[in-house]
């Protein structure tokens, strides 16, 4: 999976994306080598939501240093 594509994704999108990773390791016909890909693509999706969640935060953290509404 590309870099670029990944930091594309709306934290949704990247959430919907690991959701059917997940599912797919689920299936019992996965060869092994077919679950080490898809173990690294979910892993990539965590990062990406992770990244973004943190971004968030600091956004939020910003907003309450400065006096500004404190909105969760």
């Amino acid at each position: 999976m590309a870099k670029k594509k990944e930091e594309a994704l709306s934290l949704e999108e990247a959430l919907i994306k690991l959701e059917e990773t997940v599912n797919k390791l689920q299936q019992e016909e996965v060869s092994l080598e077919e679950s080490f890909q898809l173990y690294q693509q979910g892993m990539d999706y965590v990062k990406v939501c992770s990244q973004t969640i943190d971004q968030v935060e600091k956004k939020v953290l910003l907003l309450n240093q400065e006096g500004n509404l404190e909105e969760l």
